[in-house]
């Protein structure tokens, strides 16, 4: 039990839980009624999972009775190692048993935790955080829903506490539509499992490997034993190397080439580990332009781990087996395959039949009884089981080798730059990036993020980036803070700084407004304004001749080194003295000032492209510098 055990990440896990949103008093009744839908439910999936390969363990349901604050349910953990596409799979699994089954909502979970929050961590409402969001996120009617707070009418805790399972079923039975998730929410989890169930054939990789006879009967019988075998290869220490030196079981003696299904995180596992077998072993590898080297490396590989898994076993195959009808699941789960018509019609007793018999009995003991228990074979013990049952035919491998199907291309196991960029991008939900030309580039969109950005809230939590369109900007009551200040100040407001007033007695005035009614305090005002307005005319002429002054570009006036070139002649300088006062550019000095810091970043990481692109936006590469670098003489 322990060395199976190594053979998995026990830290990647994924649980799940279907409870029944209706109460049944009776705790028989209950059980019963949650072992009928296990039976329906493992029908239901039989075609998508009979012939599915998992990475370490296969999806799987249980009847768990109540514990503690926890009512009775079905559900199951599946250890899904490297292959995260195997935990997603399982969410729209489990999004489909809710949608076909709307009496049963469901709970998903990892070792992350609430992992579909954490998918979905920036459409989130700020109420729902670590501290209060537990047993909140649910499956109901394949929708996803968050059970929002004060559902109740109050008599929920604290917010800031969590609730217990309970409390959420009663509440999402109630104000099921209270309780749906935010179209944004819900669309990017929607994301990750979009395709299914059609992109299952995807995931999978087939390619030519040259192994023992035995091994390909065994494949042929058992296509789902590769992961084993390929994560005994992979996960190998110096001791399960010792078992390879002098092969007991797949010796290569009997080669013949074989089509295998792999997964595609297997296929990848396989294939980039470099390994060079013992001399002892009886392996060799032809040269590396050998145009069959891949199908003897991997075939090679393969044997590895089925000798692997073999030597961990104590050699009684069958012995600890448990046969599927032995559950008395069997008979329910095998009358419901047939009102779906799992077997195509096929005749009892068929070759048809009888093979997809066999793919339904190993399904159902992978899905119902617990992968480490004794009623399940560890794979090394499967394979034994096999070795000493299944007769090796060699002239009908090798007639099968002659018409094997095509290799798969591996090229996607390449990325290229750009195709990185797009995983990275669609992983965060971003637009697809365009290269759009310099004239066809609006910075426009520069100008109305960073307003954006501006406007939003900061807090020692940090600040709300402005990068998703859909979300409303922070807003405030614009009339009542007009008219503040109107009070105060005048019908200019936005020309007002304490730090500009003459003197500490024009403060004193100002702030003594508050007390006078609105005749009394215009005449005030305006004598304010009008002492500020005269003082912010020195200063803005005594700057405007300054290096500060220059810096900016103002409304109408050309760009300031421009403006420094045409100063020698004395008329355009007399119209520079009057364009020096006009009002400054503030999008144009924005853009300019945003620009100049990306193009110093010279292509790299810099605070002015990791800004924008947090907010959305992607600037295009700076093609003026680029085609100045390269004019520059030698």
């Amino acid at each position: 039990m322990e060395k199976q055990k190594k053979m998995m990440v026990v830290d990647d896990f994924v649980e799940y839980r279907l409870f029944p949103v209706s109460d049944e008093p009776d705790p028989a009744k209950l059980k019963r009624i949650l072992h009928q839908y296990i039976e329906e439910i493992l029908a239901r999936l039989a075609p998508l999972l009979a012939d599915y390969i998992w990475q370490n363990q296969a999806f799987n349901l249980k009847y768990k009775s109540k514990k503690g604050d926890v009512p009775a349910h079905i559900g199951g953990i599946t250890h899904f190692g490297d292959n995260i596409e195997d935990e997603w799979f399982i969410v729209y699994l489990i999004q489909q048993i809710t949608k076909d089954f709307p009496e049963l909502a469901a709970r998903v979970e990892d070792n992350d935790g609430e992992f579909l929050l954490i998918e979905a961590a920036d459409f989130l409402p700020k109420w729902l955080k670590p501290e209060n969001s537990s047993n909140r996120v649910f499956f109901h009617h394949g929708k996803l829903c968050i059970v929002p707070l004060q559902q109740d009418g109050g008599d929920l805790p604290d917010p800031a506490s969590s609730i217990d399972l309970s409390q959420a079923l009663r509440l999402l039975c109630a104000h099921p539509e209270a309780c749906t998730a935010t179209a944004s929410i819900a669309n990017a989890i929607k994301r990750r499992i979009k395709g299914y169930p059609e992109s299952i054939k995807d995931s999978f990789h087939r390619a030519h490997c040259l192994v023992p006879a035995e091994i390909a009967a065994i494949l042929t019988e058992r296509p789902q034993l590769v992961s084993a075998a390929v994560q005994a290869f992979y996960l190998r220490d110096p001791i399960d190397l010792k078992a390879c030196r002098t092969f007991h079981h797949f010796k290569p003696e009997r080669l013949v080439f074989t089509s295998v299904t792999f997964t595609k995180c297997l296929y990848a596992q396989l294939s980039q580990q470099r390994f060079h077998p013992d001399k002892r072993s009886g392996y060799t590898l032809p040269a590396r332009s050998h145009p069959k080297y891949k199908a003897h490396e991997l075939g090679m590989k393969l044997a590895h781990g089925f000798e692997i898994l073999c030597s961990k076993c104590a050699g009684s195959p069958g012995s600890a087996t448990k046969h599927p009808s032995q559950s008395p699941l069997w008979t329910g789960f095998l009358n419901n395959l047939k009102k779906n018509d799992f077997f195509k019609g096929g005749m009892e007793g068929s070759a048809q039949y009888c093979e997809l018999m066999k793919k339904a009995e190993m399904y159902f003991q992978q899905s119902v009884f617990k992968p480490d228990s004794s009623a399940n074979l560890s794979p090394g013990d499967e394979v034994l089981g096999l070795l000493s049952s299944l007769k090796v035919n060699m002239e009908e491998l090798k007639k099968e080798e002659a018409h094997l199907p095509p290799e798969e291309d591996d090229s996607w196991m390449d990325l290229s730059p750009e195709k990185l960029e797009q995983i990275l991008q669609n992983a965060v939900g971003l637009k697809e990036v365009t290269t759009e030309s310099e004239e066809q580039y609006n910075l426009s969109e520069v100008t109305d993020s960073m307003k954006a950005f501006i406007s939003k809230v900061s807090s020692h939590e940090g600040a709300e980036l402005p990068w998703n369109p859909a979300e409303a900007p922070v807003t405030f009551d614009v009339d009542s803070f007009t008219s503040a200040l109107e009070r105060i100040l005048g019908p200019n407001p936005e020309e007002l700084d304490s730090d500009d007033l003459e003197s500490e007695e024009d403060f004193e005035l100002l702030n003594s407004d508050e007390d006078l009614d609105d005749d009394q305090a215009t005449p005030l005002n305006a004598e304010a304004l009008q002492s500020l307005h005269s003082y912010m005319d020195v200063m803005d002429r005594e700057l405007a001749h300054t290096n500060i002054g220059k810096s900016f570009t103002k409304q109408g006036a050309v760009h300031p080194k421009t403006a420094k070139a045409n100063e020698s002649n004395s008329e355009e300088a007399v119209n520079a003295d009057e364009s020096d006062l006009a009002p400054v550019d503030l999008d144009l000095n924005l853009v300019t000032n945003i620009l100049e810091s990306f193009s110093s970043q010279s292509g790299l990481a810099g605070p002015a492209s990791n800004l924008l692109q947090s907010m959305g936006v992607h600037l295009p590469d700076n093609t003026d510098q680029e085609t100045a670098d390269t004019s520059l003489p030698c």
